[in-house]
C-alpha cells in the first residue's frame, strides 16, 4: 500500500466527495452572510441615487457576489478541510485507513488531488467571472452609483519613452491608424542629458511614423528655437502605446493583464505593482492546495485522548498564517521591497515546505 500514492478508488472517491461537498457548502454559507453584510452598508448608498431601484441591488450583487467567491474560497477550502478531517477522526476512520497500511501523505492524497480541481475552477472563475465584474463594479463605484457615462475614448497627458526619448501627449483622441495627438512635446536624450525640445500642435500616425505639424524645435546646448512646418518622429512607437493610461490589474484577466505589462513597459513604466498581481493569479488560487496539508494535523491523533480541539485550532492556526504572510508579502511587492515573484510565490513556498514538515516530523 506503500508504494502507491493513492489509496483504493473507493476510498479516494469517498475523501473527495466528502471534501468537495464541505468546500461548497461553506463558501456558500460565507457567501450569503458577506454578501447581505456588504449589501446592507452599500444599499443606503444606491437607493439614494435619483433613478436606482431593487434592481440596481441586484445589479450590485450580481458584480460584488464574483469578488466574495474569489476572496473567501480559499478559507472556505481550509475551514472544510479541518471539518472533514474532524468528522474523520471522531469517527475513527483515519484510524481504520491507518491500520490498513497507508501513510499519512496516501490518506490526503485525495483532498490533494480534489483541492488542485478548485484551484483549477478559481483559476478560470477568476479569469471569466471576476476581471469583468470587478472593472463594470469600479466604474460604477467611480460614479458614486450613478449613470455610467459613455467613454469618449479621450486620453489626457500620456507619457511614452522611447529609448532615451520622451513623449508627452496633452490629448490623444482616437484608436489605431486614426489616433491624433494633440499639444505635443518630445524630449529628446543624448547619454542622460536633455538635447533638444520639440513641440506641435497636433500629429498623426503617416508611415509608421508619426507626422508633426506646427513644431518648434528648442535646441538646449545652443539656446536656440527653430519654427517648422512639420517634422517625423517616433518610427515604431504604435498607436496602443498611447492609448493606455491606467491599468487595474485586479480588473483584467491573465493574458490581456500579462499583455498590458508588456506594453507599459515597452512605453517605459513601472510594472512591479503589475506583475506582482499577473503572478498572483497563479499562486492566490493554488493556495487551495495548501489547505489540507497544513490542516492535516486535525486528522490524526485519537479523538478520545482529547487533542482533537487543539489540533483543529493548530491547523486553523497555520491556515490563517499563511493569509496573513501572504497580504503582507504582496504589499511588501506594491512598496517595491520585494520583487513581484517572490512578492506572490514566497508565502506558498514557504508554507508548502511548513506544512510538509509538519506532517513528516508528527505522522510519518
Amino acid at each position: 500500500m506503500r508504494l502507491q500514492f493513492f489509496p483504493s478508488r473507493q476510498i479516494g472517491w469517498y475523501m473527495a466527495r466528502l471534501f468537495l461537498v464541505r468546500t461548497f457548502a461553506v463558501l456558500l454559507m460565507l457567501v450569503l452572510v458577506l454578501q447581505t453584510l456588504d449589501l446592507l452598508g452599500e444599499s443606503g448608498k444606491i437607493l439614494s441615487v435619483a433613478g436606482n431601484s431593487e434592481a440596481d441591488l441586484w445589479r450590485y450583487v450580481g458584480m460584488r457576489a464574483p469578488q466574495i467567491i474569489a476572496r473567501f474560497l480559499p478559507f472556505s477550502v481550509l475551514l472544510a478541510t479541518l471539518i472533514t478531517f474532524a468528522t474523520l477522526s471522531q469517527n475513527s476512520e483515519v484510524i481504520a485507513m491507518k491500520a490498513a497500511g497507508l501513510s499519512a501523505h496516501q490518506i490526503l492524497a485525495p483532498m490533494l488531488a480534489a483541492s488542485l480541481l478548485v484551484a483549477g475552477i478559481s483559476f478560470a472563475f477568476n479569469d471569466t467571472v471576476v476581471a469583468p465584474a470587478t472593472a463594470k463594479l469600479k466604474v460604477w463605484q467611480d460614479v458614486e452609483y450613478g449613470p455610467v457615462p459613455v467613454d469618449d475614448g479621450v486620453r489626457t497627458n500620456v507619457w511614452v519613452r522611447e529609448g532615451r526619448d520622451l513623449v508627452q501627449v496633452r490629448t490623444v483622441s482616437g484608436k489605431g491608424a486614426a489616433t491624433l495627438l494633440q499639444d505635443v512635446r518630445v524630449y529628446q536624450r543624448n547619454e542622460g542629458s536633455l538635447k533638444r525640445v520639440i513641440r506641435a500642435e497636433k500629429g498623426s500616425l503617416q508611415d509608421g511614423a508619426w507626422k508633426l505639424e506646427g513644431v518648434s524645435v528648442f535646441d538646449v546646448a545652443k539656446a536656440e528655437q527653430q519654427k517648422l512646418p512639420d517634422i517625423t518622429v517616433g518610427r515604431g512607437i504604435e498607436p496602443e502605446r498611447f492609448n493606455r493610461l491606467k491599468v487595474d490589474g485586479d480588473a483584467l484577466a491573465f493574458i490581456p493583464l500579462s499583455r498590458a505589462i508588456d506594453d507599459l513597459k515597452a512605453a517605459g513604466r513601472r510594472t512591479d505593482t503589475l506583475e506582482g498581481i499577473l503572478w498572483h493569479k497563479i499562486s492566490g488560487p493554488l493556495s487551495a492546495l495548501l489547505m489540507p496539508l497544513l490542516g492535516a494535523v486535525a486528522a490524526f491523533g485519537l479523538a478520545r485522548s482529547g487533542a482533537l480541539f487543539l489540533r483543529a485550532v493548530i491547523g486553523m492556526a497555520l491556515g490563517f498564517a499563511y493569509f496573513v504572510a501572504d497580504n503582507f508579502a504582496l504589499a511588501m511587492g506594491n512598496l517595491g521591497a520585494y520583487p513581484p515573484f517572490i512578492a506572490a510565490w514566497a508565502p506558498f513556498l514557504l508554507f508548502l515546505l511548513i506544512g510538509e514538515t509538519v506532517l513528516i516530523r508528527t505522522e510519518e
